[in-house]
């Protein structure tokens, strides 16, 4: 086929695709019926980005063993390399579906797993990327996992936990009853791994881990979102802000200092802010914005996961007005905080 039929559906992952203009070349010149943004923060560059896209919060592999006919991913990754590692995972998880991925970082059409090559024919023509065949050779242990193509002393997540720095381009984790345990290339955060043992059981085979920064670029930001409705609570768990956000939403209590940065990021372009309460222990994985009326408090002398669980009880079920609940708040923490970041309008 010389065109790609109008069925085919586009699945995007990574903000960098809609900052560096390619997922708008390759919607205009591959003209795909749908496409589906999945990740959290590649959501919040198409919102700014205005495209027509649909979202999907689910992983890209999830995504499409979900969907039939004319499927292709779409990334951009930090490296070549590393763009085709991340394809190997999520062909690896299609359990030889097969899989067409366009990698636009190394400009190259991979074909996964005896993948339609008619498919991959065409999207080689229509881009100018050359195709290559490949099989998925990702190992799947319940108890061990590679983080491949990191840069030594970039953060490495999993399930949106920073669990230290990596210190070689390979971090190993084994699990041991349920908690995750360095076993080689990490600098590990005993904090983090502290908190991602309070979450459910990680599965190493399935878990979502990734390295370094998780976007590159400014966020757009906008005028102020309406002063009135519900808080929302996010502890340590950023990547769970569009799945829980109410629609009445007016700001976000975020405890942490790496949670408090990607709320203030993502919620820019919408106007939304947030009450940040951290203790100083942040590493730069988003550039930092925030919305007008957001406050970041650092605490002195006690941690942010201690404080900001207290103030979240003080979170009503009900709509509040934003700027005299974070008025209130400071006044009851005191000298407890330093207020690091004041966007409130001055009067």
């Amino acid at each position: 086929m010389k065109s790609l039929p109008g069925s085919a559906v586009m699945i995007i992952h990574g903000p960098e695709l809609f900052d560096g203009g390619e997922a708008a070349w390759l919607m205009h010149m591959l003209s795909p019926e749908r496409v589906i943004v999945a990740g959290v923060m590649a959501r919040t560059a198409a919102e700014e980005s205005g495209l027509p896209v649909e979202f999907n919060a689910r992983p890209p592999s999830r995504v499409i063993g979900t969907l039939e006919g004319l499927v292709y991913l779409v990334t951009r990754g930090k490296t070549a390399k590393t763009g085709e590692l991340f394809g190997n995972i999520v062909a690896s998880r299609l359990m030889n579906k097969g899989l067409v991925h366009i990698e636009c970082t190394g400009k190259m059409v991979y074909c996964w797993d005896g993948g339609n090559k008619e498919l991959a024919g065409s999207l080689s023509r229509l881009t100018g990327y050359p195709e290559l065949s490949l099989q998925s050779t990702q190992d799947r242990h319940e108890n061990y996992r590679k983080i491949q193509g990191c840069i030594p002393g970039e953060p490495v997540f999993v399930n949106g936990i920073i669990i230290g720095l990596a210190t070689s381009d390979t971090v190993v984790l084994t699990s041991k009853g349920g908690r995750i345990v360095p076993r080689s290339g990490l600098e590990p955060k005993t904090h983090g791994l502290e908190k991602l043992a309070l979450c459910h059981p990680v599965d190493l085979a399935t878990a979502w881990c990734k390295s370094g920064p998780v976007r590159s670029a400014s966020p757009l930001i906008s005028g102020r979102a309406p002063g009135a409705g519900r808080v929302l609570v996010i502890d340590h768990c950023g990547h769970e802000i569009y799945a829980r956000m109410p629609d009445d939403c007016c700001g976000v209590l975020a405890i942490g200092d790496d949670t408090t940065g990607v709320c203030g990021h993502i919620l820019a372009h919408r106007g939304i802010p947030v009450m940040g309460i951290v203790d100083g222990d942040r590493d730069v994985i988003v550039p930092p914005a925030f919305a007008p009326g957001s406050v970041v408090a650092e605490v002195l002398g006690e941690r942010d996961d201690d404080v900001g669980r207290e103030i979240a009880k003080k979170v009503p079920e009900i709509q509040v007005i934003w700027d005299e609940w974070v008025n209130e708040i400071l006044e009851y923490l005191g000298r407890r905080v330093h207020v690091v970041v004041d966007l409130r309008t001055k009067t």
